[in-house]
């Protein structure tokens, strides 16, 4: 069967006059749609209509239905949760998600399957920074020094910097928020301030090294594995990664602040399991 026809039987058993299995009544903003109203997946109801005579588990399907319109209702920030509009940061965070698990336990009886506890930490962390200038995310102040601690947090000052590195957004994330020194899969370069990776080869591979074409404004920040590393593009920001038994470097991230994301991210998975 196919995913458009499953949604359709699930809408389809949803249109009708069966009280719900679950005895709930819908929390305002999260009622479930009627034969008036549009599907919340957008499927014609006459079509699936159609597909009336196969039996179906109403319960599950109202259940999913629930689930679904909810967390839409937090991607565009209506209903339940259009109060959240514009806010960010840890603690907007932690109330948007202690708010989604709230409404589908309402969905639910207080049943809530563990994947959709683990839904609810992780959908609301899309407002964990806004929008940044000059670089994709704005991280909150502080925010890597809480999930590491502040002794774990490396910055840089001007003077470190390559001449190569002229990519002002990125030279301001290394010297007022930093990155970690250690951080899942990366280790940071700390025992010498960054160097372009030309000098990386020079300075501890004795020129041995076929190096990738402009690596003169390739900084190296540090190493994934013993032949990857991790180089910025010192013109664009760009977060690469290169192997040594590879011609060119391969994209990783759009730039700092989304690196710094992604191992904040590790980081608070590793912290929360060891708790």
């Amino acid at each position: 069967m196919s995913t458009t026809s499953a949604t359709c039987i699930a809408v389809t058993a949803l249109t009708g006059d069966e009280p719900d299995p679950f005895e709930v009544a819908a929390p305002p903003g999260h009622g479930l749609r009627g034969d008036e109203e549009p599907s919340p997946f957008g499927v014609d109801g006459a079509v699936c209509g159609e597909l009336a005579p196969y039996a179906v588990d109403t319960s599950m399907h109202r259940t999913l239905v629930w689930f679904a319109t909810a967390a839409d209702e937090l991607a565009g920030l209506r209903g339940e949760f259009a109060a959240y509009a514009g806010r960010f940061g840890p603690g907007a965070v932690a109330v948007a998600s202690r708010r989604l698990l709230t409404v589908w336990e309402e969905g639910t009886g207080g049943v809530m399957p563990a994947f959709r506890s683990m839904g609810a930490l992780i959908r609301p962390l899309a407002w964990i920074a806004e929008p940044g200038s000059g670089l994709a995310l704005d991280l909150p102040p502080r925010l890597l020094d809480e999930e590491f601690g502040t002794g774990a947090i490396v910055c840089f000052e001007d003077v470190d910097f390559p001449a190569t590195l002229t990519h002002e957004p990125t030279r301001r994330f290394l010297r007022d928020v930093g990155l970690p020194e250690e951080a899942a899969w990366f280790t940071l370069d700390t025992d010498v301030p960054p160097r372009t990776l030309a000098e990386y080869g020079t300075d501890e591979r004795d020129g041995d090294l076929t190096l990738p074409p402009g690596a003169n404004r390739l900084i190296r920040l540090g190493h994934i594995t013993d032949d990857t590393s991790l180089v910025i593009d010192g013109t664009t920001g760009t977060v690469l990664y290169w192997t040594e038994r590879e011609a060119l470097p391969r994209p990783l991230n759009t730039d700092l602040s989304t690196l710094a994301f992604t191992l904040w991210l590790l980081r608070r998975e590793e912290n929360r399991d060891a708790n």
